[in-house]
């Protein structure tokens, strides 16, 4: 099976050859899978090289003209270090893109914190319009990106994973998906954790909401599971803890809640390892999703 990247690749190539109104731009990254793209379509693969914040700006140069901008580097250097011009270039000229990432929290440990990026999405829930995708398998992020070359002038981040679960959820829209229903509370998994939440709550008596796109936040979704209230609500995102906990709150203003958020710790690792055991060193593998859940849910167990 191919792999999120080699998805958006396949997908990419194929929608830049049916559609005049799509640009990609690179900084080095993927640029090999393009190669066969940018000969095509010279005047519409853009590569920079290891400039940044040149690659928002032409993005949002692009859009200026009327061109649909896709924008694709590492999560690090797509989000954090161009932050100013995906604000300014995007936000305030009021255009729209596609930034797709690829590396994710932790998807490349030997590169070291330069190139890990767990906060990206909490950096783009500070601006405002952003629709963000995070799919858990390939199958989810082609029809994620489909959706976001043909989203109009909107603006929309796509987060790519080397980390994917077992099989693809049918794609029926942007809202939440109920995997599981249960009585003992709700369990949001978000994109590649939802085979780990699985694993992790497979005897216990609760709900699970799957999301492959967490903004907008699907409101309705989450009071649908939890009903009336009390509600006590666990998140487990891919990125950093407590992303989406005001989101949740906020859904539930009205109606007597908890809400844990699991998620990518603030401490750095520094040990390079594997991705399996960041995963489990934040307490993201199935065991340590069991551990804290169970005790959120029933203290005195």
């Amino acid at each position: 099976m191919d792999t999120m990247r080699e998805r958006f690749i396949a997908v990419t190539s194929r929608l830049l050859d049916e559609d005049p109104r799509l640009a990609l731009v690179l900084a080095e990254i993927t640029m090999d899978g393009f190669r066969p793209a940018q000969v095509r379509h010279p005047d519409r693969v853009v590569n920079v090289g290891i400039r940044e914040q040149l690659l928002v700006g032409v993005g949002g140069g692009l859009a200026l003209t009327g061109m649909r901008p896709i924008m694709h580097t590492f999560a690090s250097f797509l989000v954090e270090r161009p932050f100013e011009q995906v604000k300014l270039d995007f936000g305030h000229q009021g255009t729209g893109g596609v930034l797709v990432s690829a590396s994710a929290s932790y998807d490349w440990p030997a590169g070291g914190f330069t190139h890990m990026s767990p906060g990206d999405v909490a950096l783009m829930d500070t601006l405002e319009g952003w629709t963000i995708h995070v799919p858990g398998h390939p199958d989810e992020a082609e029809a994620l990106l489909r959706h976001a070359y043909a989203a109009g002038d909107d603006r929309v981040y796509v987060r790519l994973s080397a980390q994917e679960n077992s099989r693809s959820r049918p794609f029926s829209g942007l809202g939440f998906q109920t995997v599981r229903q249960g009585g003992g509370g709700v369990v949001l998994a978000v994109g590649p954790l939802l085979d780990n939440v699985l694993a992790a709550t497979r005897d216990m008596d609760v709900t699970v909401l799957y999301a492959t796109t967490v903004r907008p936040f699907d409101d309705a979704a989450l009071r649908a599971a939890v009903g009336s209230g009390p509600a006590d609500v666990v998140l487990v995102e891919p990125y950093l803890a407590g992303t989406s906990t005001a989101a949740a709150n906020d859904a539930l203003a009205d109606l007597p809640h908890r809400v844990l958020g699991l998620g990518v710790s603030r401490a750095e690792l520094r040990r390079y390892g594997t991705i399996d055991e960041h995963t489990s060193a934040h307490g993201l593998d199935p065991a340590g999703l069991r551990k804290r859940v169970a005790a959120f849910l029933d203290p005195r167990a």
